[in-house]
């Protein structure tokens, strides 16, 4: 398969080590070639050093048929910018799956959606189109999201959790299960949510329960 990346920041980055450690394991057959990067500044493709070409701006882009392509920006207002606008192009996009990621045969995928080193996906378990799954997430059985979304590392779905479209999980939050997370809203990192969650909200409690311990 050959492989176009949108973007060359730090996720770009990110997402061409997972293809180098997966062309290690994977057959001749099954290997991914990646064809470059687009980005709007050089800078940031001069700064990972990338072992790839560099293939222009990306609206300047002219999309290429025979390729597949993967969006390497993890910022959620640009990330669904350019997925539309390609799209528009005619471009195909590929989802991938590390290696490493552990996937019940029950679970579903959709359309260009990266799943990082290490993550569990349970049972039933769907994660809708364009979605960013980050290392070591879990989602358990019969939990459900939408598209555009974002998960950080650690990120620990409990079962029956239901999400909305456009939604940024920070490192190491969690649900308890059967927890229902509307649209565009932003959980920052270490929230446990115990409750449901609508739209355009932010999830952050600033003060947390202290518990003393008995001395010694």
């Amino acid at each position: 398969m050959q492989i176009i990346i949108i973007g060359a920041g730090g996720h770009a980055a990110e997402v061409s080590d997972y293809i180098k450690y997966s062309n290690t394991q994977n057959s001749a057959e099954f290997q991914i070639k990646i064809l470059g990067y687009l980005d709007d500044d050089f800078s940031n493709y001069v700064h990972y050093g990338f072992p790839f070409p560099y293939l222009g701006s990306i609206c300047e882009h002219q999309v290429v048929p025979e390729a597949h392509y993967i969006i390497g920006i993890a910022n959620l207002i640009y990330r669904k910018k350019f997925v539309e606008l390609f799209l528009e192009k005619g471009a195909n996009f590929s989802s991938y799956i590390h290696p490493t990621a552990s996937i019940s045969s029950s679970a579903r995928i959709g359309e260009g959606v990266v799943i990082a080193p290490n993550v569990i996906l349970g049972p039933k378990v769907y994660v809708g189109d364009y979605s960013l799954v980050n290392s070591r997430a879990i989602l358990g059985h019969d939990s459900t999201m939408g598209k555009f979304n974002f998960l950080s590392p650690n990120v620990c779905f409990s079962p029956f959790t239901h999400v909305g479209d456009e939604n940024l999980f920070g490192i190491n939050s969690a649900t308890i299960p059967e927890i229902s997370i509307g649209n565009n809203n932003k959980v920052m990192a270490g929230m446990t949510l115990d409750k449901d969650i609508g739209d355009n909200e932010v999830v952050f409690y600033r003060n947390k329960e202290n518990v003393n311990l008995p001395k010694e």
